[in-house]
């Protein structure tokens, strides 16, 4: 089951139901017109699926504008989690090699703050590139959506837009690097009532096209990830609280090459197997 938060006109956010049919059924004729207070339910499949045989209006995807599919949630990630991303990590700074080398293999994670919920980028909006960057990046991953327990109770599509550069010329430099306008999109569903062992069958997949053709192109499996999807979970909720809950970004396999970066007007495309498409414009920021 996917679940959205849409808008039809000038009217208040909504949340639907997603079905096969790329219709949403709106869940707002419920009452329920916050995602963050059914991700707190224990027995949300159950409630979903009673939900799906009533009468609710029905929308097309095509006729409302998807919005970022959360409300209040802050949004953090992990780094390091792919063999690929360890490797890029070292190469681009032979100054932190030795760092991204021990957290890769370390029991702790390593684990950043990502963005606030209001500056966090939807649907078919911009992300940024800074303007004081030479080289840009996405960085396509899947996405936890947890509760106020710390529980896993979706997955969505994330895009951790980086300066690489910045990043590797100081590893202190990293907030710098990965938070800024434009540098966190999420979306567009949450795939609920799924396990660990069923999102490692998905696949990533990444397409940049400039000028309307594919400059870039990459995939891999979540499959590929180093740690259990709950240890990631639990180390953000170690010692701090998420009243409203939390969306943990868990690195990427994808890595351009150093002789790209991303430009103005490039469009980027992550689509997860199992979740659904996110796509971006790019602005300079």
């Amino acid at each position: 089951m996917k679940l959205c938060r849409f808008q039809q006109g000038p009217g208040r956010p909504r949340v639907g139901l997603v079905r096969d049919d790329d219709t949403i059924l709106d869940l707002s004729a419920e009452g329920i017109d916050r995602l963050t207070s059914l991700f707190e339910f224990e027995g949300l499949a159950a409630q979903l699926g009673a939900l799906a045989g009533q009468n609710l209006p029905r929308l097309a995807l095509a006729d409302v504008q998807l919005l970022a599919p959360f409300e209040q949630q802050e949004v953090w990630a992990v780094g390091v989690t792919y063999l690929r991303s360890k490797k890029a990590r070292m190469d681009e700074s032979e100054f932190s090699a030795t760092a991204y080398d021990k957290v890769y293999d370390a029991p702790r994670p390593e684990l950043f703050f990502k963005s606030m919920p209001e500056k966090v980028i939807g649907p078919g909006g911009a992300v940024g590139i800074r303007s004081d960057a030479r080289w840009s990046v996405p960085e396509p991953e899947l996405a936890f959506v947890l509760n106020s327990r710390g529980h896993i109770v979706g997955y969505t599509v994330g895009n951790d837009m980086s300066s690489r550069d910045i990043e590797g010329e100081n590893l202190l430099y990293l907030p710098q690097a990965k938070i800024y306008t434009g540098s966190c999109a999420l979306g567009p569903f949450v795939r609920v009532s799924t396990t660990e062992a069923e999102a490692r069958t998905w696949k990533i997949s990444l397409e940049i096209k400039r000028s309307g053709a594919a400059v870039f192109q990459g995939e891999v499996s979540a499959g590929q990830l180093k740690r259990p999807f709950d240890e990631m979970a639990g180390y953000l909720f170690r010692c701090q609280s998420f009243p409203n809950g939390a969306v943990l970004l868990t690195g990427t396999g994808i890595v351009p090459p150093d002789s790209f970066t991303l430009a103005a007007g490039d469009v980027v495309r992550i689509a997860i197997s199992g979740v659904g498409v996110l796509e971006n414009s790019v602005v300079t920021v």
